[in-house]
């Protein structure tokens, strides 16, 4: 044994990562008051396991990190969360955020496109439209004709996967992926629709296309069950001074109960013992009984790669898409903006941008709080399109006030302006990401004491990557129930904004 290291009692879990999959997998093994925890891998009872989070950096929350702009706090990364997936709001009250949870103000938002800002048209699944109604202006009139085409057209087929751009395209025409799916897609994914599974990244709309000749009946059969099923409320919830509180309270609710986090602790290897793991901690060994990776794909292969040389080369193939966030702030008095949240950009029109949120209309906390500012971000770069991300922050708060300048008048210089950059912030899932993820969890699975989760599985937002460190405690505790429920239940892939 070197000098350092450190021996411990049985029920030891490691946990790998600071972001929130690895802060909800602390949690969960540390149990939870209203609900029940996986349970530790030794099966001793809730309480008796011992947690220490290792986070690399020098602070916890990943994508999700609060900030501030001329004295206004702000979200430097993910904003938002679904409300109709359960995990992210479940766990915001769990750790006593629950009266600061907020939807947004408005839930009005536009497309920049053929030189105006039009009205997002409702009545869609990820820009998938059931009719071609109140499409007009998004759309030509030939993309319009085109859409009202598909309930004529010979099945196409879906096979085990296919690309969401190309199989709506054959379906509807290309102009409602380059017009609508591409900006809403790229929203969520930074990505290419034409290379993004639609079994990983829309799987509702993939189930619904299997059972059915017609996409536009598809999507009308989507919408018409989650009217049987009421499906009410907002869609998305933000936290009142900004997302980044929930790893935070996530963080501090995890020490309360006993779990230790250490920053600024990269994990240097990851060795299997006869006993359980070794964790390698700058020139320190932890002793654990059970590891939890919450990494990005490209550090977990890095670790895995003496013990599982299969998980690793799998992990290895996963791509990343980089984006930069640009938050400006207004004199109120200068400055006006068109009503509702924000805008959408579809790539085929050329702008530097690929969206806009008007941070001040869709936050009522951001508001009332600084009623004297005007809070605007724009995010730039996308997969295969990053070159504008080698450009200083100062040319990045230019472009992003010519395109505002141009889609909404505003022609006021900020008084403060913030660039944040997420290199390899997003994975990207391409046609076969999930038999890609089930084959890395059959690999893992021959290693006891050691379940992976995060955002290059089974969705990238923050309720997705909750739902994954669920699963991979209960695995941990020998329940793979929940790890089942992720890879079977398409639903379960639903998303909404950034965390890992």
């Amino acid at each position: 044994m070197r000098e350092g290291d450190t021996r411990t009692g049985s029920g030891h879990v490691v946990v790998i990562g600071g972001g929130i999959a690895g802060l909800a997998a602390a949690h969960r093994l540390l149990g939870s008051p209203g609900g029940s925890p996986g349970g530790p891998p030794d099966g001793s009872p809730a309480g008796a396991t011992r947690v220490t989070v290792l986070e690399a950096s020098d602070r916890i929350g990943g994508k999700l990190h609060a900030g501030e702009i001329a004295g206004a706090r702000v979200d430097l990364g993910a904003e938002s969360m679904l409300a109709r997936r359960p995990e992210a709001v479940a766990l915001a009250r769990e750790v006593g955020l629950g009266d600061r949870l907020q939807p947004p103000a408005t839930a009005t938002a536009s497309i920049w496109t053929r030189g105006a800002l039009r009205p997002m048209p409702k009545g869609h699944v990820m820009g998938v439209p059931g009719t071609a109604d109140a499409l007009s202006g998004i759309l030509s009139d030939e993309g319009l004709r085109r859409i009202e085409q598909d309930r004529d057209l010979p099945p196409t087929e879906i096979g085990d996967d296919v690309a969401v751009g190309g199989y709506v395209a054959e379906r509807v025409g290309r102009e409602v992926v380059d017009r609508l799916v591409e900006p809403l897609l790229g929203g969520v994914y930074a990505g290419d629709a034409y290379r993004i599974s639609m079994r990983s990244a829309v799987p509702q709309l993939f189930e619904a296309a299997r059972g059915h000749t017609s996409l536009t009946e598809a999507v009308r059969e989507i919408q018409a069950r989650a009217a049987q099923n009421q499906q009410t409320g907002p869609v998305f919830m933000g936290i009142r001074d900004g997302i980044g509180a929930l790893p935070v309270a996530v963080a501090e609710s995890v020490r309360a109960r006993g779990g230790e986090i250490r920053l600024n602790s990269p994990v240097g290897g990851l060795r299997r013992t006869p006993d359980g793991w070794e964790v390698r901690v700058g020139d320190h060994v932890e002793t654990a009984d059970a590891v939890v990776l919450a990494l990005p794909a490209p550090a977990a292969a890095a670790l895995l790669a003496s013990e599982s040389p299969a998980a690793a080369a799998e992990l290895r193939t996963v791509e990343y898409a980089s984006m930069a966030l640009i938050t400006l702030a207004y004199r109120r008095d200068d400055a006006r903006l068109p009503e509702g949240s924000g805008f959408l950009v579809p790539p085929v029109d050329g702008r530097t941008i690929k969206a806009s949120t008007f941070s001040s209309q869709k936050w009522g906390w951001i508001a009332e709080e600084n009623p004297e500012l005007l809070v605007v971000r724009t995010s730039v770069g996308r997969y295969g399109e990053e070159q504008d991300l080698g450009r200083e922050d100062a040319e990045l708060v230019e472009v992003s006030r010519h395109d505002l300048r141009e889609a909404t008048g505003l022609s006021a210089a900020p008084v403060a302006a913030r660039v944040t950059r997420w290199r390899d912030g997003l994975p990207q899932y391409p046609v076969g990401h999930h038999a890609r993820v089930a084959r890395i969890r059959e690999h893992v699975s021959k290693l006891p004491g050691l379940a992976v989760c995060g955002a290059a599985y089974d969705g990238v937002g923050i309720p997705a990557c909750i739902a994954s460190a669920y699963a991979a405690v209960d695995q941990l505790g020998g329940d793979r129930r929940g790890v089942e429920q992720l890879t079977a239940n398409p639903v379960q892939s639903l998303h909404g904004g950034a965390g890992e």
